[in-house]
């Protein structure tokens, strides 16, 4: 049977439990991940916690609504038994009526009957870095290597654990400029977020630094349930320029290859994004988006307005 839960009186161990003996466990829905990007969610639990789907909640005007949170990429449910798509169907179903408007990103185990359910597929990238580093650079696309070639022969040098606040601000001072989907409090959140993952040995800071010793790229890397996820990264114009990031990646790769390990590119629809991503050598995974809209007719279209106009 499926509960709902507040978050006060979800069993965080049971909770952690399940997620970590998951089949599909990934480090977004440990319960300290999602205590930081969003302090009282609540959880939808089958049974002594066999399956569980967390619910991240946010009010608007009187509105109940779930969203997908910044830095969460993919949730859903994660179970210990066989994920089926009756399943999952049945968690969406037992999402309580109180939320009005349900916006969740699933996770590539997470099968969904596309007939009953609002769904729009998301593109991810994944590369298993289980063969050696030879067989794995044998994949990577003639530009790549190029690219590598590039910035070797541009003397730049990588350096581990540099402060989180640097490539945030790498970032803020280039991409973040014309981006205004970040406001200040998720900044905080996100550095919060990447010191909690360094504590719990879960994270690794890197940057590259050009023969001047300036920081021209950087990235966080977050491991968990035999997975590295490409969390969030950061390039300045001559970093692009002496292809810094990809060879940052290509680095971490050569490091961490010959183990059960998939590095998860956290992929975008973009389509260049997505060609950068591919020519790794990295397989295309899909996971869906859920939309339901359980408001009367005449507030749909005002809620829509605030969404986007003040954002989640």
């Amino acid at each position: 049977m499926i509960h709902h839960l507040t978050h006060k009186v979800i069993d965080i161990e049971k909770w952690d439990r399940c997620v970590k003996n998951s089949i599909n466990g990934i480090i977004y829905a440990y319960s300290w991940y999602l205590d930081i990007v969003c302090t009282e969610w609540e959880a939808l639990v089958e049974d002594d916690y066999e399956s569980v789907f967390p619910l991240i909640k946010g009010k608007k005007y009187g509105i109940n609504y779930l969203y997908p949170p910044f830095f969460t990429q993919q949730l859903g449910v994660f179970s210990k038994k066989l994920l089926t798509e009756t399943k999952v169907n049945d968690f969406l179903d037992a999402i309580p009526s109180e939320y009005r408007y349900v916006e969740i990103n699933l996770n590539t185990f997470n099968k969904v009957d596309i007939n009953n359910f609002k769904c729009s597929p998301n593109l991810n990238y994944e590369l298993d870095l289980i063969n050696s580093y030879n067989n794995i650079k044998e994949s990577y696309s003639k530009n790549l290597k190029r690219n590598l070639k590039k910035a070797e022969e541009s003397g730049l040098s990588i350096v581990n654990n540099i402060k989180p606040e640097d490539i945030i601000d790498l970032f803020r001072q280039n991409r973040g400029k014309t981006l205004r989907t970040y406001k200040e409090k998720d900044y905080f959140i996100l550095k919060r977020l990447i010191y909690s993952l360094i504590y719990k040995h879960k994270a690794e800071v890197k940057g590259v630094f050009t023969k001047r010793n300036e920081l021209c790229a950087g990235a966080i890397f977050v491991t968990s349930n035999n997975k590295t996820i490409f969390l969030f990264s950061a390039l300045s114009p001559e970093g692009k320029l002496c292809s810094a990031m990809p060879y940052l990646i290509d680095n971490y790769i050569s490091v961490n290859s010959s183990r059960n390990l998939v590095f998860d590119f956290e992929g975008s629809n973009d389509p260049n994004l997505a060609r950068f991503y591919k020519s790794f050598g990295s397989k295309e995974c899909k996971y869906y988006q859920v939309k339901i809209n359980k408001m009367p007719w005449f507030s749909r279209k005002g809620f829509s307005l605030v969404k986007k106009i003040l954002g989640k």
